[in-house]
């Protein structure tokens, strides 16, 4: 079904302009993300850079209208497949600059997100390009082995691998599957030569290197001689000794290096595939026929928008990576005077990242100021008297030393409610003029220029708690166990300024599930802009570029589950496309997930209310509306419907 749209996006406009600049949506959004001409967030179609873009509130008011509500998380199946030509394309262009006499071939890393429909899309957008898969589990290599991948589309076999593993790798290669074993441990050559044996295959085999060069950003970890992945230089050549030994150093095709994840600096990539080719060409002359160079993951996503080497950011673009890849393979084998292998990346991140968005109504907001003014009474309190005072040389030259005095006062108002010198009716009176100054104070610092640290950690201390519709813990894991960092922005009124600043907490009951972090235009912020929210109109907001690892990694927190799932292809005219709709878990369902079984509880829950009934405390007619709501919420959205 179509949805018909009406928005134009604005060429320039001074409110749109504004609150681009502020929100730095045309920096990180590049051309993906779009505001429009009705202040509204737009999807752009990175192909038809001409077409209209997509409001994204005409998706999320159309999936309203089909019960379709918020929390959602939102793809775009064009982002996926625009991504995968465009990494495809551009290192076939760099492959032509360079001279380079062999071809490149990428795979998706299954782990980077493993939802059906996002890698079936993979696979169909990526048949054009012999694009392939990576496997680190039995559960991931079924999911490679029930698509139905080219000839030429390459299975690479990472992780910890046991018989059965080995064992249906090898008939998968039998199949016809261009399947590549990758030895991880010298433990590995035993057991898989044991089962090639048994099957009578002769594997295709990887070798998977550790490198010494360590990486910098948040998987630091990752990369380096003290990584979990792979093997030692020495564990390398006991590996190379031991299939030459056994007949075997000729099925030796691929060797595998992982560079890192996320690498936000173009030259630590280049310094890593250097020393990868060194291993590549020691490993020829030792007799082995490599053909596959798969240099694993590192390509970033730049976050931010900052374009520099930070941790949610890089310093290169995609055709910069390509180049380097490639310039610097060919450099290493050229000086070998060997032939050009294929070039393998797993680039799961920049395939999907940025394809995927949380979308999410605001609850309600905790505010830390009021523009209510408290009136003062003869009886007050000599401190709550001075507070009341400070309204009087409140200005712009003296508005720090106003917040000072407000905070000694507030604090020795708490100090005197815990002592039992006054009353909790009087400390709540001093507690609405803290709010109302703090309001005045907000109001004289925004009109003012220059930088005060004290004065921002002021305001940041008094910023509203937007609380958002959503689980921290279940859409966006990172955020809390890395700070990772994303775009996030209002979906609507735009074309207004924001009056407020917020911080976005979740509705778990968990201190931890909130962001207090924000992309804007002029930097990272602990604050995010947002508008007083309306009595009758919902409030969306939108959390960008979540399409890598953050629907694996979910958490059940408070059994919050997963969301609903919409995927969307764009159209030329701003319509789209519904694709594609799961809806997100019921209670029942993440009951079950912690060995729950909702029927008997249901039935636990009747037998309470029934003796209830029995002894004369409810009606037969409550027992009704009980059973009826306790079934109701059982069978309804983990998530806040509306």
């Amino acid at each position: 079904m179509s949805e018909a749209q009406k928005t134009v996006a604005l060429p320039s406009h001074p409110e749109i302009e504004r609150a681009d600049a502020l929100y730095g949506v045309s920096r990180w959004g590049g051309e993906f993300i779009k505001i429009l001409e009705n202040g509204h967030i737009g999807l752009a179609h990175p192909d038809r850079p001409d077409a209209e873009p997509t409001d994204l509130m005409h998706i999320i008011d159309s999936l309203n209208e089909r019960g379709i509500t918020a929390p959602v998380l939102l793809r775009v199946a064009d982002f996926i497949s625009y991504r995968i030509d465009q990494i495809n394309n551009l290192f076939a262009a760099a492959i032509k600059e360079q001279g380079y006499k062999n071809r490149y071939q990428g795979v998706f890393p299954i782990k980077v997100n493993q939802q059906a429909q996002v890698v079936d899309r993979i696979v169909a957008y990526g048949d054009a390009h012999d694009f392939g898969l990576e496997v680190g589990s039995k559960a991931e290599l079924l999911i490679a082995l029930a698509h139905d991948l080219g000839p030429r589309a390459a299975v690479i076999c990472n992780g910890v691998k046991d018989a059965e593993f080995v064992r249906l790798a090898l008939m998968a290669q039998r199949l016809g599957f261009n399947i590549f074993i990758v030895l991880e441990s010298p433990r590995e050559v035993d057991l898989l030569l044991r089962e090639a044996d048994t099957l009578d295959v002769r594997p295709q085999l990887g070798i998977r290197i550790k490198l010494t060069h360590e990486v910098s950003g948040n998987w630091a970890a990752s990369s380096g001689d003290r990584s979990t992945f792979g093997m030692s230089i020495a564990q390398v050549m006991d590996v190379v000794d031991a299939l030459r030994a056994r007949g075997y150093l000729d099925c030796l095709k691929l060797q595998h290096s992982h560079l890192g994840s996320q690498v936000p600096n173009i030259i630590e990539i280049r310094l890593a595939a250097q020393e990868a080719c060194r291993f590549f060409v020691e490993i020829v002359r030792e007799g082995a026929p490599l053909e596959f160079l798969d240099l694993g993951g590192g390509l970033g996503v730049d976050y931010t928008g900052e374009h520099r080497a930070a941790e949610n950011s890089t310093n290169y673009t995609l055709p910069e990576y390509c180049l380097n890849i490639v310039e610097t393979v060919r450099y290493a084998m050229d000086e070998a005077k060997m032939a050009h292998p294929v070039i393998i990346t797993e680039s799961g991140r920049s395939c999907v990242a940025q394809s995927s968005m949380l979308l999410f109504n605001v609850l309600e907001a905790t505010r830390y100021d009021s523009p209510e003014p408290v009136s003062a009474d003869p009886g007050d309190h000599m401190i709550l008297q001075n507070m009341l005072g400070i309204e009087s040389y409140l200005n712009s030259e003296r508005v720090h030393e106003c917040w000072n005095d407000l905070v000694f006062y507030r604090n020795e108002m708490r100090a005197l409610l815990k002592s039992g010198q006054v009353s909790l009716r009087e400390t709540a009176k001093a507690e609405r003029v803290h709010l109302y100054l703090m309001n005045r104070i907000k109001t004289l610092l925004s009109g003012l220029e220059g930088d005060n640290v004290e004065m921002e950690l002021a305001v940041q201390q008094a910023a509203d708690i937007y609380h958002g519709n959503f689980s921290l813990f279940q859409s966006l894991p990172d955020v809390w166990a890395i700070d990772q960092l994303h775009p996030i922005a209002p979906l609507h009124r735009l074309r207004e300024k924001p009056t407020r600043r917020a911080v976005i907490s979740d509705i778990t009951c968990d201190s931890d599930g909130k962001i207090d972090r924000f992309v804007l235009g002029d930097g990272v912020s602990k604050t995010l802009p947002v508008h007083a929210l309306e009595e009758d109109s919902d409030y969306y907001l939108g959390v960008f570029f979540v399409g890598a690892y953050q629907e694996t990694l979910g958490d059940l927190h408070n059994l919050f589950g997963d969301t609903n799932v919409v995927t969307v292809e764009l159209q030329n005219d701003g319509r789209f496309e519904l694709m594609h709709e799961q809806e997100g878990d019921t209670v029942a369902e993440v009951l079950s997930y912690v060995e729950y079984e909702p029927r008997r509880m249901v039935d636990g829950f009747k037998a309470i209310v029934e003796r209830a009934v029995h002894e004369g405390t409810i009606s037969p007619r409550d027992r009704r509306l009980m059973i009826e709501a306790f079934k109701d919420s059982i069978n309804g959205y983990t998530y806040f419907e509306h």
